[in-house]
């Protein structure tokens, strides 16, 4: 390592005690030097993306958030209520480092080819707790950015992409021709339209709100439905007969809308129908659960006949699922579009200090469309 490289680094951590108490904190970590094909990078951005948020809070009641410490080493803690801490037993008592991607500088690097060819160079990194100051990883695990690309430019390389070429991916391995995608005016929602329209796949959008509305159909957004709309049923039955969609991939989790889009398969499906079933169609409609927008229960009404999927989806272990090569296509295509179709827009920047600040926590904690923030270690 070189003389001038700090020793220790500072890096995020979220404890959840035995006891029914969420901890976050900063620690300061030793800086180890890179081994056998490692590269050492100097985190300049890392996203809090909504799996970042889960993993920070876990099922903390995060109205009875409380901070202590001092200016320089904040502590933030919450209760985590009786009833969410049998969920939480697999990480009892574990210091975990949040952070699942993020982009920097390689400012050390063991003495291979492949890691010194990284050397002084600015990549994007999959690696995990990147909410550090200086992170160790494997060469491998890093995708070399343009020349001319910022930090935050390439902070979002990995998980919203993947995940939106996976959802594709997906429809195409299990013989769909359309898909449905809620949430859909996210940062993820806005990359799965650009890839859509680029790749002429049907795509129906559901959001929340009206200006959502509009801020899909001003990128070009061909079906948007709003669920807030007393139309909304007869608008997403509409769009799902146009497009053909019998594939859905929800980001609520609970409620009631993964069950209102296997119903507005069916129905779109019956219209062409030749003849009636008390059965319902022969078409497999399938809903992916991908996120937990919603903590509630999942609920649906059995109105979509009796060829239907409802299950759990998420882009790691489908990547590990298709194989490395495939994998590899799918990140050489981000690597390409880095700018255009997998852009990413970020409300502001904010600090290690600030991620434990509690009004800054109420802000991303909301996890609101249009609000995702970017963390700066080294602010």
């Amino acid at each position: 390592m070189a003389e001038d490289l700090p020793r220790s680094a500072l890096q995020l951590r979220s404890l959840v005690r035995r006891s029914g108490e969420l901890e976050l904190s900063l620690a300061r970590i030793d800086v180890p030097a890179p081994g056998p094909g490692q590269v050492l990078v100097r985190v300049e951005a890392a996203p809090l993306n909504p799996s970042d948020i889960g993993l920070m809070f876990g099922a903390a009641d995060m109205a009875a958030l409380r901070a202590s410490g001092t200016p320089e080493s904040p502590v933030v803690t919450a209760p985590i209520p009786a009833a969410a801490m049998a969920g939480m037993a697999g990480r009892f008592d574990q210091s975990l480092a949040p952070g699942n991607e993020g982009a920097g500088t390689v400012v050390a690097a063991d003495a291979g080819s492949a890691a010194q060819a990284l050397l002084g160079r600015r990549v994007a990194v999959l690696g995990g707790a990147m909410y550090s100051q200086l992170r160790v990883v494997d060469a491998a695990q890093c995708l070399l950015l343009p020349p001319d690309a910022s930090a935050a430019e390439g902070a979002s390389c990995f998980v919203n992409p993947l995940t939106a070429l996976g959802m594709v991916e997906t429809m195409k391995r299990e013989g769909h021709r359309a898909l449905v995608h809620t949430a859909a005016a996210s940062n993820l929602g806005q990359m799965l339209n650009r890839v859509c329209l680029q790749d002429g796949i049907g795509l129906v959008n559901i959001v929340r709100r009206p200006e959502q509305v509009a801020l899909l159909r001003g990128q070009g957004a061909h079906h948007v439905c709003d669920a807030s709309a007393p139309s909304f049923n007869d608008d997403l039955t509409e769009a799902i007969t146009a497009t053909g969609a019998t594939l859905g991939f929800d980001a609520t989790g609970g409620g009631r809308l993964a069950g209102q889009i296997l119903g507005a398969m069916e129905a779109a499906l019956v219209r062409g129908a030749s003849s009636y079933s008390r059965y319902g169609s022969t078409t497999h409609k399938q809903v992916y659960l991908y996120g937990g927008l919603d903590t509630g229960p999942t609920e649906f009404v059995r109105n979509f006949g009796m060829s239907w999927g409802l299950g759990g989806w998420l882009v790691f272990p489908f990547l590990q699922k298709i194989g490395a090569a495939a994998a590899q296509g799918l990140k050489d295509r981000v690597a390409a579009e880095l700018r255009t179709t997998f852009r990413s827009d970020y409300a502001r920047e904010i600090s290690l200090l600030q991620a434990l600040d509690l009004r800054e926590i109420a802000d991303y904690g909301r996890r609101a469309t249009g609000a995702k923030l970017l963390i700066n270690p080294n602010a």
